[in-house]
């Protein structure tokens, strides 16, 4: 194994793969040209040999907009939205005076205009002929409103979806769905409910779909002597073993490349809070997926996807992190804007909540919380990685959509070839081998043609030795 892929192996959450039965071979999947394909389930993948899956972690870039309001923190529940009339981004914050924020080029925020109402979370819908509608938003527990620009909004006559006090929101634009995700109860406390819309006026309600269970309790106590240990992290304010528990306090979803992708923030209590009916703990973001928005798959064996800064950063995300609801294409990466707090609580109540006289807790400035950002590679959830020997990854039948076949992979100090194969495991066409590392390179063929094959039915034999595979797709 070469220095490089033992470095990525150590730093990056690993787990192996076990080899697939090969499929039906009468089965034909569809598969849109142009559509990635990853590696965080196995709908598309026959068999895996030699390879290991690895889940990655966005890089942290730092708060992007902080309070203008010293003694409010500053929160967001949802995506920035581009606003191609307008040639700006578009983020709705929560918490703060300022409802509605700007900026050209997504590092650089201020304030908009003021909103003639609160939103906490809103989508821009590309699809909408009434140009009064094409900004849409829920208001939790209120209904829903629209707005022709984000800042004027009206009130429609849609009934609400119950939740709790949590929820985020998105737009599938491939299948023109609206997805809610509210808080209600489960086992464990918090849990995750989902309600979709193709119209953005009959909703659909699935009702709790994900929720914590007995492993995460498990995982949660292992998490909470973790960090009680490293004293490089914020220690919480209480602890109190008889009050430890996991539940899901948020979790955004978002379709990308034909799946839902979901980051569920897992709430660790720790122990009470005097004079306060809640529980003082921690969050740490996970990384699960879906065909269906109902069955949902843990990715990475529950490692942690977004977690704690450490005190001496500088960070806002000490203690408290909570998702957006969509991820920003932006050329080759993925930009995640969420909400980070240096607390739990800021204040302790002197007499009886919530009327009660409260007061700072020393050493937590009212500084507390700001919307940072997290940056991916494009498709790079997780990748297929081998080392020095050989592995490869064999794709199910299917009808080949077009004549270009691009990867997005790192061979660098490796290589990576692709064989087309036939209904009987033949050979069709082998590409030239990749040694560099690139988002997205269109691979050229030295042995046959994927215009002998493309609309019939066939296999994809990708192989990779001291190389990463992040996804691939025709064009």
């Amino acid at each position: 194994m070469t220095a490089r892929v033992a470095i990525l192996l150590t730093m990056s959450i690993v787990w192996f793969a076990s080899d697939a039965p090969c499929e039906d071979k009468q089965l034909q999947l569809d598969i849109p040209a142009g559509r990635r394909q990853l590696f965080l389930d196995d709908e598309r993948v026959a068999e895996i040999k030699n390879l290991q899956r690895t889940m990655h972690r966005p890089v942290k870039r730092g708060a992007v907009i902080r309070s203008p309001q010293p003694t409010k923190t500053i929160q967001t529940r949802t995506a920035p939205v581009w606003d191609k009339d307008a040639k700006v981004y578009k983020t709705w914050v929560i918490t703060v005076d300022d409802n509605l924020w700007r900026s050209a080029d997504g590092l650089h925020w201020t304030p908009g205009p003021k909103t003639n109402m609160r939103i906490g979370m809103a989508v821009y819908d590309p699809f909408e002929p009434d140009p009064a509608r094409r900004f849409k938003a829920p208001l939790l527990n209120r209904g829903f409103a629209a707005s022709p620009d984000g800042v004027t909004w009206t009130k429609l006559d849609v009934p609400k979806i119950q939740s709790s006090d949590e929820g985020n929101f998105s737009f599938d634009a491939e299948r023109r769905l609206f997805v809610h995700t509210v808080k209600r109860s489960g086992k464990y406390g918090r849990s995750v409910a989902i309600a979709t819309s193709p119209d953005f006026k009959t909703w659909n309600d699935y009702g709790v779909v994900f929720q914590a269970d007995d492993e995460d309790q498990e995982l949660g106590r292992k998490h909470i002597a973790q960090r009680r240990s490293d004293s490089s992290l914020l220690q919480n304010f209480q602890n109190d073993p008889k009050f430890y528990n996991v539940d899901v306090y948020n979790m955004g979803v978002f379709r990308y490349e034909g799946l839902y992708i979901g980051l569920p923030a897992l709430y660790h209590a720790v122990g009470p809070i005097p004079n306060y009916p809640n529980t003082d703990g921690f969050h740490l973001i996970q990384l699960v997926c879906s065909r269906d928005l109902k069955a949902w798959r843990r990715v990475g064996d529950r490692a942690t996807f977004i977690g704690p800064s450490r005190v001496d950063s500088g960070a806002y995300d000490l203690t408290q992190i909570l998702p957006p609801s969509a991820p920003v294409v932006r050329d080759d990466e993925l930009w995640f804007y969420y909400t980070g707090l240096k607390w739990r609580n800021t204040f302790k109540y002197i007499g009886k909540f919530p009327n009660g006289e409260h007061e700072l807790i020393p050493g937590r400035d009212r500084d507390g919380g700001a919307i940072c950002l997290a940056v991916l590679r494009r498709d790079g959830f997780v990748s297929l990685d081998a080392g020095d020997e050989a592995g490869y990854v064999r794709s199910k039948l299917a009808a080949i959509p077009g004549e270009k076949l691009f990867v997005n992979a790192n061979a660098r100090g490796g290589e990576l070839r692709c064989e087309l194969l036939d209904e009987q495991g033949g050979v069709i066409a082998q590409s030239e081998a990749l040694q560099s590392d690139s988002p997205a390179k269109q691979l050229t063929w030295k042995q046959g043609s994927v215009k002998t094959i493309t609309r019939r039915k066939a296999s994809l034999r990708i192989t990779l030795r001291n190389a990463q595979l992040y996804s691939y797709w025709f064009e």
